[in-house]
């Protein structure tokens, strides 16, 4: 395969860097602040590189919620199904007891482990405890845990080992609202209030103290229900308490998503500038262009229906499909982010059959074209509407992702100046390459096989070279 020259990856460089310059936060603060950012730019250490490189990612939301799947007495909660316990016709006490129930004697964390793998995927995200305060690992803080179910049994333990032995790297989820816990509180109105409230803080320091002991493997925190007026109002605790959990395990990855600033700013200070190791505001959603992510590392998770993340008996609305969802991480990589895939396993341990079929479906695809996407990033090449351009990090490849195949079969490439396409091939398939039509300066078509009925997008490999005068004088500009 032949390279990019010089010339040409460092006017890439140069569009990256331009993109970036133009979008971050101002270059001097206009706001003092003890507890906003404390570093400008991105991580540049192993860890976060390895973080940055894997690029597909698996959630999983698994708890109490599985056993009702979004229903009680009848009625069909029309929330997500994790949050039914908040739903007026779910008696709370109810609810809380529904760990007796739990007992999931069809869960197997090697079968979930492989099946990740097989997905392509290079991290997991398992909710240790959800807004309801179940905690599924033995927590000596708590009794409301797993060690009280039927099951009895660690659920984390087995499944952090079972997914490292696949080589896929564990982050935990944890919610800092705990429905459960007496001394939980949105709001501090009086002084009972903020006496139980830092008596909650002490609870939420040690149970996180004690994951990182009890699973020292896991890369990262990937926290939630931080939008409470009694949490974002102590920035300096979030602060301290990123500090802490980072020093106890340096390399530890965190995201956007814990901290306050003192002013009750959350993921971005005050200042805009960006509080964490990535951005988590893509919820659900994608950016739309690199300006959008304003130099920073970050991450998009998405559900399968329209907003299901625990199991949910009735899926309801549109239901993505498996090209929907490669689309989305082609997009997701091409702009430099990971992308992040939710399932919700049934109370048995079980995963219900449209998302075995997903991750098998997104599997076929990622084993022959994931080199497009782990390490994958940025590329500054003019977006076309078939798709995305996404560039191997650190290298000269680029890759073509056509996810809309035209009519005519016919792919505009445009690139940067003093760069010449000199030959195109398919990656499923490099034997066969695809002749480049030049129809301007720097400006390309490359027609598709005709014959062929594209089921899932196809990835092309561009090769290049350097030329200080492509068009040869034939393309000139219209005079008016």
């Amino acid at each position: 395969m032949k390279k990019l020259c010089m010339a040409a990856a460092s006017a890439l460089l140069l569009l990256q860097l331009q993109g970036q310059a133009q979008t971050t936060a101002p270059a001097k603060d206009t706001i003092p602040l003890v507890h906003g950012a404390h570093r400008t730019g991105n991580r540049t250490d192993p860890d976060m590189a390895r973080w940055r490189s894997l690029r597909l990612g698996q959630f999983i939301h698994w708890g109490l919620y599985a056993i009702p799947g979004g229903e009680w007495n009848g009625k069909t909660y029309n929330g997500a199904a994790e949050w039914i316990r908040s739903w007026k016709e779910m008696p709370q006490a109810d609810y809380d007891n529904l760990y007796k129930q739990f007992n999931p004697v069809n869960y197997h964390p090697e079968q979930w482990a492989q099946q990740a793998k097989d997905m392509g995927a290079g991290y997991m995200i398992i909710t240790t405890k959800h807004h309801d305060g179940f905690c599924l690992w033995p927590s000596k803080y708590t009794r409301y845990t797993v060690a009280a179910s039927p099951w009895k049994k660690d659920i984390i333990g087995p499944m952090v080992d079972a997914y490292n032995k696949q080589g896929i790297d564990v982050y935990l989820y944890f919610s800092i609202i705990d429905w459960n816990h007496p001394d939980w509180r949105t709001s501090l109105k009086t002084p009972a209030d903020s006496a139980a409230y830092n008596r909650f803080k002490v609870f939420v320091k040690h149970q996180l103290q004690e994951l990182l002991v009890r699973y020292p493997t896991i890369k990262g925190f990937w926290f939630d229900g931080t939008w409470d007026n009694s949490w974002k109002n102590d920035g300096a605790f979030s602060d301290e308490l990123e500090q802490y959990l980072q020093k106890i395990h340096p390399g530890l990855i965190i995201g956007s998503r814990l901290r306050a600033d003192e002013k009750g700013a959350r993921h971005f200070d005050s200042n805009g500038r960006l509080m964490g190791d990535y951005e988590q505001g893509w919820e659900r959603k994608l950016p739309t262009q690199f300006a959008d992510i304003h130099g920073n590392d970050w991450e998009g998770v998405m559900t399968i229906p329209e907003n299901q993340w625990g199991y949910c008996a009735k899926w309801a609305g549109h239901i993505k499909t498996s090209n929907e969802l490669i689309e989305m991480l082609v997009k997701s990589t091409s702009l430099g982010g990971n992308f992040v895939i939710n399932f919700g396993p049934k109370s048995d341990g079980t995963f219900r059959t449209e998302e075995v079929q997903r991750m098998q479906e997104i599997g076929q695809w990622m084993k022959v074209n994931g080199t497009a996407i782990r390490g994958g990033t940025y590329a500054g090449f003019d977006k076309q509407d078939w798709g995305y351009y996404i560039r191997k990090a650190n290298t000269d490849s680029i890759f073509m992702v056509v996810c809309n195949v035209p009519v005519s079969g016919s792919l505009r490439v445009k690139l940067p100046a003093s760069t010449t396409l000199t030959q195109a091939s398919y990656l499923e398939n490099p034997g066969i390459t695809l002749t480049p039509e030049m129809i301007g300066a720097h400006e390309y078509f490359l027609h598709l096989d005709p014959q062929k009925n594209y089921q899932t997008p196809v990835v092309i490999l561009l090769n290049t070279s350097n030329s200080t005068a492509v068009d040869n004088g034939r393309f000139e500009k219209a005079k008016t």
